[in-house]
């Protein structure tokens, strides 16, 4: 007999949940151990996110062991063996097909199954949510763990005409695609094409990179992992949580520890340099000086020091100018590189500057240039980015009045304190933008920080024999603004970069928030501390 639900007898539960990557999990363990009735909802065919969709050649971590982990629990830590330091893509959706089995989360998780639409019911004071199978559900909390990085964007015309095998980073197939002798074109060159090109370029037969914006890369360090270092983990797992829980992005580095740019001479502050670059982590960019990302001098002169390191791993002058960048370092996302650089020492990489000669459209062979050039492969590879932190405005989530989402973030990406949005009661939005978690921050930490923060408010609720919390208009007004204060006094508005929203042409608004981790999490606290004040409860 079908236990599915009908559109005449909707399932009740507390929450409906979309997503089962690293946020989606914690939630729904979250909340099932609170006491809730939770469901998970994921169009993918497993359990993973951002693991399981984005398989793509080099896929990586770009936090470092031990952070990028469930902390929370010292069993998963003691039972999980990490092999290496940046853990691979495959490496790290084992790792979550594992925590589901553990946490024995399965049970409740919907794979292969898309949420369709989801309204607030001002009579009920609950969300009706619909699933691509016509499902219906009826539920108190609607928590989309939707990502900030879900939403990828191809911004060229005609790919329905290319002949050859086109491909998006975002949406990689499972079986192995063969570079051998190909005619390769990656357009983009980011953090994940440097991971793509830098992994295909020595199997190819040609690759061409189509770069707008050279971009600042460091040099990783990734060595496999020991017994010792997982034990030295296992043993002091409170410290682990400590360091993080202190940091500005949640990675253990401290952003103040060195003290002030200013109060160092050139020749410490070279030093300094050298060891947080030759740390081969993201420690040279959250790790150095609190005034990088603030004060025009400081910036400058690491932005120098990175861009020495670059040109020494080029051969050829030329194609040196070409990669090196020119923006202010940290101001645009920062890759970690194990081999893109050295890629265009090979005769078989081609670099085309798409920025003085943009791209027109896709063609039956390939790609034609503003100038008319066409570039003939045989293989597309797409690594374009993402609409950033506006995933949900691709689903139909109306709330009070029948308003959606798309209505509000096609004007203005907003949100209070990126976990809930105004005119969207009992709507919570974990991984989305105007909180550490949107840029700034360690995911596999922040969405901990957050998911824990959402549970908390939901036992409140039901504790004070409360239905509804929603957000006034004025504290996230206040939010925003607040948020906007921190952005203007510091270097990012001065560059053009996905960060801001520029890649898509919306309003201008720095997706992650730069109080920093230890600040944000206080807020929380004095949100909790003073009974949700700001907040309307009913």
């Amino acid at each position: 007999m079908s236990t599915r639900p009908t559109a005449s007898s909707p399932t009740s539960v507390d929450a409906v949940i979309i997503g089962a990557g690293f946020s989606g999990l914690y939630q729904l363990h979250q909340l099932r151990e609170a006491g809730f009735k939770a469901l998970a909802f994921d169009a993918a065919g497993g359990v993973g996110g951002t693991w399981y969709w984005n398989r793509y050649p080099g896929a990586r971590v770009d936090c470092q062991f031990p952070v990028y982990q469930y902390t929370f629990s010292q069993a998963l830590v003691d039972k999980w063996n990490w092999q290496e330091r940046f853990p691979g893509q495959e490496e790290t959706e084992r790792y979550l097909n594992f925590c589901a089995d553990e946490l024995d989360l399965r049970k409740d998780i919907r794979l292969n199954t898309r949420i369709t639409s989801a309204r607030f019911d001002e009579t009920t004071k609950r969300w009706q949510v619909t699933t691509d199978h016509g499902d219906h559900y009826d539920a108190q909390y609607f928590i989309p763990c939707t990502g900030i990085l879900s939403a990828p964007v191809i911004p060229f015309p005609g790919k329905e005409k290319f002949r050859g095998r086109l491909c998006h980073t975002a949406y990689w197939p499972r079986e192995k695609v063969d570079f051998t002798g190909q005619r390769v074109g990656v357009v983009g060159s980011g953090a994940t094409a440097m991971q793509v090109i830098q992994t295909i370029a020595s199997e190819v037969g040609q690759l061409k990179v189509f770069q707008r914006t050279a971009q600042y890369a460091i040099t990783v360090k990734n060595p496999k992992l020991t017994d010792a270092d997982r034990d030295e983990v296992r043993k002091n797992l409170p410290a682990v949580r400590q360091r993080m829980k202190q940091s500005f992005g949640g990675l253990g580095f401290d952003l103040a520890a060195n003290g002030s740019f200013h109060d160092h001479t050139p020749e410490e502050r070279q030093k300094l340099y050298e060891e947080t670059w030759a740390d081969g982590s993201l420690r040279y960019w959250i790790g150095v000086y609190p005034e990088v990302l603030f004060d025009e001098q400081a910036n400058a002169e690491v932005s120098e020091f990175a861009r020495r390191k670059i040109r020494a791993q080029l051969k050829d002058p030329k194609i040196a100018d070409r990669l090196t960048p020119t923006y202010r370092f940290g101001t645009r996302r920062v890759p970690l590189q194990y081999g893109y650089y050295e890629a265009f020492n090979l005769d078989t990489t081609e670099l085309v500057d798409v920025k003085e000669d943009p791209i027109e459209c896709i063609t039956e062979k390939g790609l034609k240039l503003k100038s008319g050039a066409e570039h003939e492969v045989d293989i597309l590879i797409f690594a374009t980015g993402f609409d950033a932190g506006r995933t949900l405005s691709r689903l139909e989530i109306r709330g009070r009045g029948g308003i959606t989402v798309k209505d509000i973030w096609d004007k203005d990406l907003r949100t209070t304190m990126g976990l809930q949005l105004h005119g969207f009661p009992n709507m919570f939005i974990p991984s989305t933008g105007l909180a550490p978690a949107g840029a700034f921050c360690n995911i596999a930490y922040c969405l901990q920080q957050q998911g824990q923060w959402i549970t908390e408010t939901l036992e409140y609720l039901r504790d004070h024999g409360l239905k509804v919390i929603e957000p006034t208009a004025e504290f996230e007004d206040a939010w925003v603004q607040h948020h906007d204060e921190l952005v203007n006094a510091s270097l990012f508005p001065k560059t053009n970069t996905w960060y801001m929203g520029d890649n898509i042409g919306r309003k201008r608004r720095l997706i992650g928030y730069l109080g920093g981790n230890p600040d944000y999490e206080q807020r929380l606290k004095q949100v909790q501390d003073s009974g949700y004040a700001g907040f309307a409860l009913a």
